[in-house]
């Protein structure tokens, strides 16, 4: 009973990230798209420059509080994470310039089979059949519904090479750092976002410039606009953390793969205050089978022999150090 007991409530506290996770990471992708439609602001790099900074401050105040306790992240893994971070940030950025909607959406979905890729060699992972077959299903489904018009160009797929594999390794190393240093999401939000602000907020401006020709401060920052920046922020704070809690929960590439049900409601939504150009029957049946394949992934993969690792390691000392820290912060995001 007690066993019970406890496999419902992780239960509950999963379905509960993964829906703190949809619903800011759709709010935040309608406000942004009101942002640069309605008003504008095409400035994508420092925006999300701003994102980190207002995670940054929120960071500064649960310190203050004494709601995050000391930790500790190597300088060189912090200097990773934030080259993947940010090449990802840019990487994405460029190769929407770059490449059609179709190709770019083509980029997105490749993340999942490198994911897998990652885990396979880097964490000896070993899927199953129905696993395998429906991380197929959701990638067929999510490209009908998403992928039009497709053309290449070689900046344009080296582009999207970089985006692709630095996002993979940039949430493969989410997974990695708590693991290995027994980080919480908070801890490892509070290493890596002030170091991320900064870069984005020196180098977004320029890149932002040379992506749109336009200059972040001519923009004409009326009442509304800075409404919606400040709306942005506030909603990043939620994505931010909420994809720390969900990878640290669960890999990478689950992250990816139900992920998508992000992209599925992203586009109903489109549909209803944007219009229902481009709805049709093909589109519908690619929601359906995406959404098929996502069940059919929790399924199989949360069976025993549905996803598994290989071969176990000790735990090193430097987890022992810091296993107070990876307790009291994974108590925090449960309570989150």
């Amino acid at each position: 009973m007690a066993h019970s007991s406890k496999a419902d409530k992780k239960a509950g506290l999963d379905a509960g990230a993964w829906l703190f996770n949809v619903v800011t990471s759709v709010g935040i992708i309608m406000v942004n798209k009101a942002l640069m439609v309605t008003y504008g602001f095409s400035f994508a790099t420092t925006l999300t420059g701003l994102h980190f900074a207002t995670t940054t401050v929120m960071t500064v105040v649960l310190r203050w509080l004494g709601y995050i306790q000391a930790s500790h992240l190597p300088l060189p893994e912090l200097i990773k994470f934030v080259l993947f971070a940010n090449l990802s940030i840019v990487g994405m950025n460029v190769s929407l310039m770059w490449n059609s909607v179709g190709f770019y959406q083509i980029a997105k979905l490749c993340m999942i089979p490198v994911s897998c890729l990652l885990e396979v060699l880097l964490d000896k992972i070993r899927y199953s059949r129905d696993t395998k077959l429906s991380i197929v299903v959701v990638l067929i489904g999510v490209a009908v519904c998403t992928v039009t018009d497709v053309s290449v160009n070689t900046r344009g797929l080296i582009a999207a090479m970089i985006a692709v594999w630095s996002t993979s390794l940039q949430q493969y190393y989410v997974h990695f750092l708590q693991r290995n240093y027994s980080l919480g999401s908070f801890n490892l939000l509070g290493h890596t976002a002030p170091a991320q602000a900064a870069a984005l907020l020196i180098l977004g401006p320029f890149l932002d410039y040379w992506l749109t020709n336009k200059r972040v401060d001519a923009f004409d920052y009326n009442v509304s606009a800075v409404f919606f920046i400040i709306l942005s922020c506030t909603i990043a704070v939620g994505t931010n953390l909420s994809q720390f809690i969900c990878i640290g929960r669960f890999t990478a590439v689950s992250f990816q793969v139900l992920g998508h049900m992000k992209t599925i409601l992203v586009l109903v939504l489109g549909f209803i205050f944007f219009g229902k150009e481009g709805l049709n029957l093909h589109v519908v049946l690619g929601m359906i089978l995406a959404v098929v394949g996502m069940i059919w992934y929790g399924s199989a993969s949360s069976k025993p022999g549905g996803k598994e690792r290989r071969s176990y390691s000790m735990p090193t000392d430097k987890s022992q150090k810091h296993g107070v820290v990876l307790s009291d912060s994974g108590e925090l995001d449960d309570k989150v």
